[in-house]
């Protein structure tokens, strides 16, 4: 996963799919997120679920331990070490979900060129992004240690065309379950594992090189190539 993805529509557009009955402690607004091109520090909307219901909160993209100062903080976890490694062990018992509508990856098509392609649902719906961090605890303004990572998987199949690497993305059943705190340590790994969407759910497509900017945003990033 190169590092770029859009969150565009509304929060309860998420939220409706995502179909969790309790009310929705909303800190990230009702209007479009219209994040077209969403970069590494970002702050994107995040899901996660709290002994008063399901928060909706503006995280960072990117997290790292404190004693990890000297380093840059990852915005992705390998699913082959996160829930056993040192780095995420801290943050491994708070699940999220990162609601996107799509994401970008680049492509080496020689001479020194790269392709951006576009990836997301075959139907449009949400993509829900496993993740885990750490959140805010009812503010509305970031802490410097606040911050998430998107867990990612091989890319097997189609979808190894584009990238080796992409995120594990959940039904929104599984979603539930990956966000409800009584699910099991064990089961959220298997969960990771061995039921992530495959990439017969996806479809992918070339955009235009204006997406490389982090400056540019709006819809026109988003559309196919002819």
């Amino acid at each position: 996963m190169c590092g770029r993805l859009s969150q565009y529509r509304g929060i309860h557009d998420f939220v409706a799919v995502l179909s969790i009955p309790d009310a929705l402690i909303n800190y990230v607004g009702d209007e479009p997120l219209a994040r077209y091109n969403a970069a590494p520090t970002t702050q994107l909307a995040l899901f996660h679920l709290e002994s008063d219901g399901l928060h909706a909160d503006n995280v960072r993209w990117g997290w790292r331990p404190h004693w990890a100062k000297d380093r840059a903080a990852p915005i992705n976890a390998r699913v082959e070490k996160v829930a056993h490694g040192p780095f995420f062990r801290g943050i491994w018992p708070h699940r999220a979900i990162c609601p996107v509508d799509n994401w970008f990856e680049w492509v080496d098509e020689g001479d020194s060129k790269r392709q951006p392609w576009l990836i997301r649902h075959r139907d449009g719906t949400p993509i829900f992004c496993a993740a885990i961090g750490q959140f805010p605890a009812g503010e509305t303004e970031p802490r410097e240690d606040d911050g998430f990572v998107i867990i990612t998987a091989d890319s097997a199949g189609g979808l190894l065309d584009i990238h080796d690497r992409r995120p594990v993305v959940l039904s929104a059943e599984l979603a539930r379950e990956w966000l409800d705190p009584a699910t099991p340590r064990e089961r959220a790994e298997d969960m990771l594992r061995m039921q992530g969407e495959t990439s017969d759910s996806f479809q992918w497509y070339r955009v235009g090189k204006a997406v490389g900017n982090v400056r540019n945003q709006g819809a026109a990033l988003i559309d196919e190539l002819p």
